[in-house]
Parts: C-alpha cells; sequence; structure tokens
C-alpha cells in the first residue's frame, strides 16, 4: 500500500522565488556598508570594487526577480533603501575620507547635500514607477542613483587610474570633487532625461556580438579596472546631451502622432 504523498512545504514556491532577488538585494547592502569600512582604512580601491559590485547586484536583482516571477512590494522598498545605502551614504562617506575632509564643513555639507538628493531621487522613481507603460519608459527623469553614486566618485577612480600622469598641468582634486557633487546632486534630483537601457532591442545576428563585447568589457575590468570605470564615466557623461535631445526628438514625434490622431478623429465627427 502506498503511502500518501505529503503536501506540506516549509516554504511555498512563490516565497522561494520571492527570497531569491531580496537575498541578492541583502547581499549588496552589506557590500555597500563593507566598502565605507574600507574608507575608513584607507583601501580606496577595495572601496570602488565594493561599489562596482553593489551596482551589479542592483542590476541584476530586479531582473531575475522579473525573470523568475519573484517581484514583491518588499523587495521594491527593500531595493530603495539598499540603493540609499550603496550610492547614497555609502560614496558619500568614500569621497570625504579621501579628499573631501579637506574642506572642512562645507565638504561635509555637499556630501549632506549628495545623499539627500539620492534620496528624494529615489522617492520620486518609487512614484512613478506606478505609471502606464510607454515610450518614456526607455529614459529615467535625471541620474539614477547607481549611476550618480559611481559619476560622484569619478575623481577618486580617476586618480587611481593613473590616467592623470598624461596631464601636463596638476589637478586640484578638492576643487575638482566639488564640481562633481554639485553637478551629480542636481543631475540626481532635475528631470534631465538620461537612457534608462532597459528595452534594447538586439537582433538575433547580433547577439553574439554582443556576448563577445560583455566579454571583453569584463575581461579589460578585471585587468584595467579602474582606467575602464575612469572611460566608462566619460562615455556616460557625453550620453547625456545625446539622450537629452533624443528625448526632445522622440517628444515632438509623439505630439505630432496625437496631434494627427486627434484631426483623423475630427473628419470622422
Amino acid at each position: 500500500m502506498e503511502k500518501p504523498k505529503s503536501n506540506l512545504k516549509i516554504v511555498t514556491d512563490h516565497r522561494t522565488r520571492v527570497i531569491l532577488p531580496n537575498m541578492l538585494t541583502l547581499i549588496g547592502v552589506c557590500i555597500g556598508l563593507t566598502s565605507i569600512r574600507f574608507a575608513l582604512d584607507g583601501k580606496f580601491e577595495f572601496a570602488i570594487i565594493a561599489i562596482m559590485f553593489a551596482a551589479l547586484i542592483d542590476g541584476l536583482d530586479g531582473r531575475i526577480a522579473r525573470l523568475i516571477k519573484g517581484t514583491s512590494k518588499v523587495g521594491k522598498e527593500l531595493d530603495s533603501l539598499t540603493d540609499m545605502i550603496s550610492f547614497g551614504v555609502a560614496p558619500a562617506f568614500i569621497m570625504y575620507f579621501w579628499v573631501m575632509n579637506n574642506l572642512g564643513r562645507l565638504g561635509w555639507l555637499l556630501c549632506l547635500i549628495y545623499v539627500v538628493c539620492v534620496a528624494l531621487r529615489l522617492a520620486r522613481f518609487n512614484v512613478n514607477s506606478n505609471q502606464e507603460p510607454s515610450w518614456k519608459d526607455n529614459f529615467f527623469e535625471g541620474v539614477p542613483s547607481p549611476a550618480g553614486g559611481i559619476l560622484v566618485m569619478t575623481p577618486l577612480i580617476f586618480s587611481l587610474s593613473g590616467l592623470d600622469k598624461f596631464y601636463i598641468f596638476s589637478l586640484n582634486y578638492n576643487i575638482l570633487s566639488m564640481i562633481f557633487f554639485i553637478t551629480t546632486s542636481i543631475l540626481l534630483i532635475s528631470k534631465f532625461p538620461t537612457y534608462s537601457f532597459k528595452k534594447i532591442v538586439i537582433r538575433r545576428r547580433a547577439t553574439i556580438f554582443l556576448l563577445f563585447g560583455i566579454i571583453l568589457f569584463f575581461g579589460l575590468l578585471l585587468i584595467y579596472t579602474f582606467e575602464v570605470i575612469t572611460i566608462s564615466s566619460i562615455i556616460y557623461l557625453t550620453l547625456l546631451p545625446i539622450s537629452f535631445f533624443h528625448f526632445k526628438r522622440l517628444k515632438k514625434q509623439q505630439k505630432d502622432i496625437e496631434k494627427d490622431e486627434n484631426e483623423d478623429l475630427e473628419d470622422v465627427l
């Protein structure tokens, strides 16, 4: 006589799908906090690498959650809190321990302003994420917090890359850091359109080249870590005006389409 199968489960299938992305998010919190510890010890190279790992996990946890259908309200709020720590608090502390403390109270004030701007950016993102899908989903309003966290540390990353030796004049990292703090803070809370890279369509024929490019990028990142991050930051800054004009062009096209549709309706009536 066969024994009846037990339906008792410690964790349901849905709960299992929710736990995995949330675990990744919590790992990102730990890595972000660990970067502050590295900065306290003066190990700024490891602090930057920790932030990069946190950014990588931040890009994966949400996609994994959607892929395995494990999204949840808790995960959404947890992701924002993680971004606040890893790309708000941690970069501010890293930069303060590196050079901003040389500016005294002004340096600390700029760090506070940056962290507040990250908090406002995340709050606005959570509110706007409930809107209906549209062509605007290809753009963020302002710079996203992971990009802001890396941008604000660009002077430190540039100094670690050794590329500053090619300059014929010495750089004043105090002033340069102030400029990046102020500019990044403004970009975070502004409505400046920036590429989100969420809905990129890759043709099947180009898939092999995409995979090769990703492998090449991470290979160079392992060998020339800070040089690659510096160049990537420069490329991202170059894309900002391109994304602005692209957004304006798409917005104009959308207005023309809506205008034509309204005219068609008027003719029918």
